[in-house]
Parts: C-alpha cells; sequence; structure tokens
C-alpha cells in the first residue's frame, strides 16, 4: 500500500479520557481492511504532561474531536517521545474521500 491509499488528518484535536478533556495535536491516518470489511483508523497525540500523568503508561478508552468528526477509539502505549498511540475501528474523526473527485480535489 502506498501513502496514497491512505486517508487521514493532521491538526488539533480534543481528546476525552475519563472524562477529562485534552487540547492536543494528532496525525492520523486510516485504511479500509478487505479482509474483514472494517475502516480501521490509527495515530499519534503529540506529547502532553497532563495527559501522560492520567494514563501512566496504560490503555484506555477515549473520544477524539477533530473539526472532521468524532469517534470512539483506545490510547495506548506512548513512544520513547511520550506521544501516545490512538487507534479505533470503524468511522474515524476525520473525512474519508469516498469518490474519485475527492481523491483528486
Amino acid at each position: 500500500m502506498s501513502a496514497d491509499d491512505e486517508d487521514g488528518y493532521t491538526g488539533p484535536a480534543t481528546l476525552v479520557v475519563d472524562g477529562a478533556e485534552f487540547e492536543v495535536r494528532v496525525e492520523l491516518r486510516g485504511h479500509f481492511q478487505p479482509i474483514d470489511g472494517y475502516y480501521r483508523w490509527y495515530g499519534r497525540i503529540s506529547a502532553d504532561p497532563a495527559l501522560d500523568e492520567l494514563l501512566g503508561g496504560r490503555k484506555k478508552p477515549a473520544e477524539i474531536r477533530t473539526p472532521e468528526g468524532t469517534a470512539r477509539g483506545e490510547v495506548s502505549d506512548p513512544d520513547p517521545w511520550g506521544r501516545y498511540r490512538l487507534l479505533g475501528t470503524s468511522t474515524p474523526p476525520f473525512r474519508v474521500p469516498t469518490t474519485l473527485a475527492d481523491l483528486t480535489g
């Protein structure tokens, strides 16, 4: 799969974990998985000390809101730079091109 086959969003977002809201920056990507018929999206959240304090390296369910949409997913495994992974299945928190016109602009 090339980068052109993936959809995504990079920018500001609101992350809700355990009722606490965090204004964060995210880099998200996604793709349709034909084997099981689901759309899978994933990415990283920019390092945030308050989020790290709440999570402490643990997995947690979360809601992510971007200007393009809202989705439920899971926050898990921080990388060495303190950026937590965010992943979900089904409707992503960003617009997915659905037609050739969407893909070509």
